[in-house]
């Protein structure tokens, strides 16, 4: 079956089926096309054929083995060399200046840490509100550990359960843990957990800000090993943080003695001891002994040279004016007070020693996004510097800002204590506290925040990488970012960068994620702009995409048959839109065995792209490729041999002869050429693709296995199953590898093998491959699915043409 993902990345087309065993006749069915780069990210406010022309963009045709197969979407990480020990991973927070090391409460984090019952290990778990300094004392483990010599330590910001599973796919990549190939996010992730369980290596798995116990649950590593030790920090004092071999340490304020001496390093530490007057208790007393509020006020008096008693002077007066900066009911951890009279002194003294009074625009940008860090490359995009530009008091016009200009200001909210300014974080490069955020946010305007948020939009597309899956670390990070945003200031009004987001999600293999992302954005959408805008239409065709994505086909064509009707009622039959819902229609009938109205959806989307575009448009192309994937599920072959010829020709014409999209089409004509018996036409074309594959993408990439699957089925369809036979164990035991042992195309391997089996008369072989496809496809697609028709009279003939098992009664 065909899982088609319309934007998030280019895939191959799929022509592999399920081995039809002697005597069974067959069907062919699907596989996936590509993209071209313009069809990749649809506009969002408004649909046009390159918007939405990706589900058309498929080239897809039957084999005549019994069963088409599709390739998923998978993540495909970046190569990474291998480790060199030790390992630091991730990107822990600067210790803070005259940071305190806190021996009573770093004491009892390490009584916590002996074993519990039964000698097994214990995780802790550093609970405190914000401010208190939990990620600083992990931070302090953190580099303990690395200078220590520990062999791995792994900081994990944990607020985004997707981070996690990112961070720790790229870990398994660096440490070459087994099983981690590079496609799937979530099994490279397992593969880690399953290296920290079992390796001799000494390591620390840092958590910080862990926000969703639940959806963490599966990924806290295990200390079966007893050379691990997992540290983790949340606000929560939830009881699903403990248990499980885990422990929670309540982190509270600094002690008085403790507080004052934070001030007292810090001062002496730069040489202005004389500023402390004796006021320094008080000071400290005033800021709650909150060490993100004392901090900032740390950072004021010295790069202003003030005394504690004038420092203290200041903050009394500026605090008459909190109650309407910051409202009491928005202070849910009582914290908030102190923070904000710091903060206020401090974005003063910033605003003037930035460059053009930046501070605070650039404050208020920098309050939007996660605090967990966002790239430094924000800083350097068109749309914040355009936003920075200010009003030349005699031109009356726009001044540019500058990069340099930018980062300089980022430099002097570092030295405020404002922001993290850390060029060695990479891809988190600034980071702002989550309460200075809320400070600032409760400080701006409401007229200002649509105009804000929508900057911050434009500038985190601006950055994202243009190919999916080049960095999918930046990925993550971004978007991270994008969610904050969404979270705290989403309106539903149309925006690119959420699209990007939500997609990235299917791209990364975060399925489950970005159901709930685009259940969430509809909602939002529906009740903000209706269900009728163009908008919510757009995102209702991405949930319903991610539900084909996760199997549920029922769901996936309610929301594109509505999405259909409305875009014919909205935009008339002839609009580009609503040919690419009718063939995203078709597609997930295809999912659901009904081929004759996928047909007929086919057939109106081609004439209408021919009757819009004309014949030579790439839409036009896109729809008669899918034409005859459905010509071929149906059987009709001879109507589908045209239509894949004319296809490659066209391609070969326009694109060459080594394009990735005439590969594709070589490889689709091919397939029809073994449905239509030509099977020595068909296999120089698949030994063709097959060194193709191998060379560009690599020996043991989904592509380059399908593509051998290929050739294995030319093979035996010519009589060669000696031929056949290796490569479909290759096939399948790649398959198991990377894609899991209950993968429809694992199924389908597994199928495929059984027919060679049967043809080498490996009678009990067939049998328990065939049983096996056969229980899965029942329980993943019920007794009626086509596939399991095909599956049950594969099974029946094997045991026919070669007779009963000897166990059978």
């Amino acid at each position: 079956m065909t899982r088609l993902w319309p934007w998030n990345r280019r895939k191959k087309a799929s022509t592999e089926g399920d081995g039809a065993v002697p005597g069974v006749g067959s069907a062919g069915e699907t596989c996936s096309g590509q993209l071209s780069p313009e069809q990749r990210i649809p506009p969002v406010g408004s649909v046009t054929a390159a918007a939405y022309a990706t589900a058309a963009g498929r080239d897809i045709v039957g084999s005549a083995l019994e069963v088409g197969s599709s390739v998923t979407n998978v993540y495909l990480a970046p190569a990474v060399a291998g480790a060199t020990w030790p390992l630091l991973v991730g990107a822990p927070p600067l210790l803070a200046s005259s940071f305190q090391a806190r021996p009573v409460l770093r004491a009892a984090i390490d009584e916590g840490r002996s074993p519990g019952e039964g000698g097994a290990p214990i995780a802790q778990v550093l609970s405190g509100g914000g401010g208190v300094g939990k990620s600083q004392l992990a931070a302090a483990y953190a580099r303990d550990a690395s200078r220590a010599g520990t062999d791995l330590v792994l900081w994990v910001t944990a607020a985004d359960v997707q981070q996690v599973i990112a961070l720790y796919a790229h870990t398994a990549q660096l440490v070459q843990a087994p099983g981690a190939m590079g496609t799937d996010i979530q099994a490279d992730a397992q593969a880690f957990l399953g290296w920290l369980a079992a390796t001799s290596r000494r390591w620390l798995v840092v958590l910080d800000d862990v926000t969703d116990p639940a959806a963490l649950t599966p990924w806290w590593p295990a200390l079966n090993s007893g050379k691990g030790w997992v540290l983790a920090t949340s606000r929560l004092k939830d009881g699903r943080l403990t248990g499980q071999g885990r422990r929670r340490v309540d982190i509270d304020v600094y002690t008085p003695a403790e507080a004052v001496a934070y001030l007292e390093h810090r001062l002496t530490g730069d040489g202005l001891g004389h500023l402390l007057d004796g006021s320094q208790e008080q000071l400290a007393d005033e800021l709650g002994c909150l060490p993100l509020a004392l901090g900032h006020a740390a950072a004021y008096l010295i790069n202003q040279q003030m005394a504690c008693a004038d420092y203290l002077s200041l903050l009394r007066d500026r605090e008459l004016s909190l109650d309407e900066m910051l409202p009491s009911w928005a202070d849910t951890e009582n914290y908030g007070r102190q923070v904000a009279a710091a903060l206020l002194l401090s974005r003063a003294a910033a605003e003037a020693a930035s460059p053009r009074e930046l501070a605070l625009p650039v404050l208020r940008l920098a309050a939007l996004l996660d605090p967990a860090g966002h790239p430094a490359a924000f800083w350097e995009s068109e749309p914040v510097l355009s936003h920075l530009a200010r009003i030349d008091d005699e031109q009356g016009v726009p001044v540019p800002v500058s990069v340099d200009e930018a980062r300089e200001c980022l430099l002097v909210l570092h030295r405020y204590a404002l922001i993290t300014y850390s060029s060695s974080s990479s891809g988190r490069e600034v980071r702002m506290h989550a309460l200075t955020a809320r400070a600032v946010q409760e400080t701006t305007p409401h007229a200002l925040r649509p105009r804000l948020a929508r900057t911050a939009a434009d500038a985190l597309l601006d950055i994202w990488p243009d190919e999916p899956g080049t960095d999918h670390n930046v990925s993550a990070v971004l978007r991270a970012n994008v969610l904050t945003l969404h979270h705290a200031h989403g309106d539903g009004q149309p925006h690119k960068v959420f699209s990007r987001a939500g997609r990235s999600m299917v791209s990364s293999g975060l399925f489950q994620s970005a159901l709930a992302y685009w259940q969430e954005r509809l909602a939002l959408t529906e009740k903000e702009l209706g269900p009728e805008h163009a908008e919510t239409l757009s995102v209702r065709t991405d949930l319903a995409c991610t539900y084909n994505e996760l199997g549920q086909y029922d769901d996936a064509r309610l929301l594109h048959e509505r999405v259909l009707a409305d875009r014919i009622r909205l935009f008339g039959d002839d609009d580009a839109s609503t040919q690419t819902a009718r063939a995203f229609l078709a597609v997930t009938c295809c999912h659901l065995g009904q081929y004759e109205e996928a047909l007929q959806l086919e057939r109106q989307v081609l004439d209408a792209r021919i009757r819009v575009f004309g014949d030579d448009h790439p839409d036009t192309r896109w729809a008669r490729a899918n034409l005859a994937v459905t010509y071929n599920r149906l059987g009709r072959h001879d109507d589908a041999l045209p239509l894949c010829e004319q296809v490659l020709a066209e391609r070969i014409r326009l694109l060459g002869e080594v394009h990735p999209d005439t590969c594709l089409a070589r490889n689709n004509l091919a397939a029809t050429y073994r449905n239509l018996g030509r099977h020595e036409d068909a296999l120089p074309l698949c030994e063709r693709v097959l060194a193709e594959y191998t060379i560009v993408l690599g020996p043991d990439h989904l592509d380059t296995h399908l593509a051998r699957a290929h050739l294995a089925g030319t093979h035996r369809r010519l009589g060669r199953h000696h031929d056949a036979l290796p490569l479909e164990e290759q096939v399948l035991a790649a398959r198991i590898r990377l894609l899991g042992d209950d993968h429809p195309d694992t199924h389908r391997a597994r199928a495929n093998l059984a027919a060679t089996y049967t043809d080498l008369g490996r009678r009990d072989d067939a049998l328990l491959l065939g049983e096996q496809v056969l229980a899965a496809r029942i329980r993943l697609l019920g007794d009626d699915h086509p596939d399991t028709l095909r599956a049950r009279a594969n099974l029946a003939a094997t045991r026919l043409h070669l007779g009963p098992s000897d166990t059978e009664e």
